[in-house]
């Protein structure tokens, strides 16, 4: 075999450990090159479980992040005079994003509420599904970003400023955390079929930390991990002497770069490429669930089954210790600018079963009281309506003035509701919630005080919630 490099063999030659396997497995070991570009850390990383500094309730967390503005006063937040005053004109100010197209006449929902477990809570006719859970969650009506557009408002709301480039929370809590298994991703994110969401893939970046805090993306379709198997005529004997020429490129090339931070002194084992080969198999393999739970998730159903497949997945992954996993539906499926009355129908359908079986089935299987559950995206809609002619064509306009949310388990109450926006469900007038609020609840029940989880970057400490001033939203937490 004639010389070659260690890129080279590593670029040629991934020995069927797949895409993310071979690429989790230099992140582990601290083997990724760093880019001439990217400033050199004293201190090393790795993705090592950690214990926090306080006392966490939450080990794990999932995200059904619904971006695009799910309509609050049309799921989760009736507006009794909203509807009381539907076709006259609003007094307030509002800000519209498509002033071509906008409208000052109130728009009442054309969907009735009805109360719901022994806590009364309100719901939409459009989620009967959530309606069944309202118990085990804590339904946030006073979100707000202050932000009417997309990006902005999503950056916000993910990473803790309303500008591109930072790290996202699963790399926030990857990075404070690190990681249970040794055998898949910490930091997993699930995206649809239909294509990436808005944004793409700044939605799971790492920012300015290193790339190992970096969400893992399984893909939609199979095969979700590409050549997770080894080829046919690489398995075995021919395999085991490859993966020693890598062992030994490695090590000549540590001894060329002696002291250097971003790599360790050697590869331990590349075991653990075959553990995740059959880690990642085994957790993306639903075949050993019941039809019950197949069922629950909406499975046999073909409105619900590719979600409802995401969302068993994320209990399979976290029942398996990855610490985060964030599912995203395409483009902006929420963002019902038209035909509300048709598109807000189809996004509920898709994704209320699957959402409600998750809380479900974590909590049957005694994973919600450490698994954190987040249903929300990143803005609202305006009350009243974007007017596109005849009635079946209408739809709102975006709103980051007040919104909903609703999160479970974890240390997170049940059976509550927080927060209210103004009587038309414009703004959060009473007991706001920010993104950074948000952070902080988040992080503290993960174990930590917001204000001291720092990464130094660029001569300075940074934090998830250094926009403004944040707290602990002490009243919707178990044990405050």
């Amino acid at each position: 075999m004639g010389l070659c490099s260690r890129r080279r063999f590593l670029a040629r030659n991934a020995m069927g450990v797949g895409s993310v396997a071979l690429a989790w497995l230099l992140r582990q070991e601290n083997l990724l090159a760093t880019p001439p570009t990217m400033p050199r850390h004293a201190q090393s990383f790795d993705l090592k479980p950690k214990v926090p500094p306080l006392q966490p309730q939450a080990s794990a967390m999932i995200s059904l992040f619904m971006h695009g503005g799910p309509s609050h006063i049309d799921l989760f937040d009736p507006k009794p005079e909203l509807t009381k005053h539907s076709g006259e004109d609003y007094a307030g100010e509002i800000t519209f994003s498509f002033i071509d197209r906008a409208s000052k006449k109130l728009f009442g929902s054309p969907w009735q509420f009805q109360k719901h477990g022994q806590s009364g809570i309100e719901v939409s006719e459009l989620l009967p599904h959530f309606a069944s859970i309202v118990d085990d969650v804590t339904l946030i009506r006073s979100m707000h970003t202050d932000i009417n557009g997309h990006e902005p408002s999503i950056w916000f709301m993910n990473t803790g400023k309303s500008q591109p480039g930072r790290p996202s929370l699963g790399s926030w809590l990857t990075y404070g955390l690190g990681s249970e298994s040794q055998s898949l991703p910490a930091y997993v994110v699930l995206t649809d079929p239909g294509g990436h969401p808005v944004d793409g893939v700044r939605n799971w970046s790492n920012g300015w930390m290193p790339p190992l805090f970096q969400g893992t993306v399984v893909r939609a379709t199979e095969p979700r991990i590409l050549n997770l198997e080894p080829p046919t005529h690489l398995k075995g004997e021919l395999q085991e002497q490859n993966l020693a020429f890598l062992a030994r490129l490695n090590r000549d090339h540590l001894a060329r770069h002696p002291g250097e931070s971003d790599l360790e002194a050697r590869i331990a084992s590349y075991e653990l490429a075959a553990r995740m080969q059959t880690a990642a198999k085994e957790a993306l393999d639903l075949a050993g669930e019941s039809e019950a739970t197949k069922k629950l998730y909406g499975l046999d159903e073909p409105v619900t089954r590719e979600y409802g497949t995401r969302c068993l997945i994320a209990r399979r992954l976290v029942e398996r210790g990855v610490r985060f996993v964030q599912l995203f539906v395409n483009g902006q499926i929420w963002d019902t600018h038209e035909s509300i009355t048709k598109n807000l129908v189809n996004c509920c359908r898709k994704t209320d079963q699957p959402s409600a079986a998750l809380v479900k089935d974590l909590k049957a299987r005694g994973l919600l009281d450490t698994t954190i559950v987040h249903w929300g995206g990143e803005i609202g809609r305006l009350p009243v309506t974007e007017n596109h002619g005849a009635a079946e064509k209408a739809g709102r306009d975006h709103n980051g003035q007040g919104f909903s949310t609703w999160v479970a388990g974890g240390g997170f109450k049940g059976g509550i509701t927080y927060g209210e926006t103004d009587e038309f469900g414009h703004k959060a007038v009473v007991d706001p919630v920010s993104p950074n609020d948000h952070h902080a609840t988040l992080l503290h029940l993960f174990g930590f005080d917001h204000t001291k989880l720092v990464y130094h970057h660029n001569g300075q400490d940074e934090r998830i919630t250094d926009t403004k001033p944040s707290r602990v939203v002490k009243e919707i937490l178990r044990n405050a």
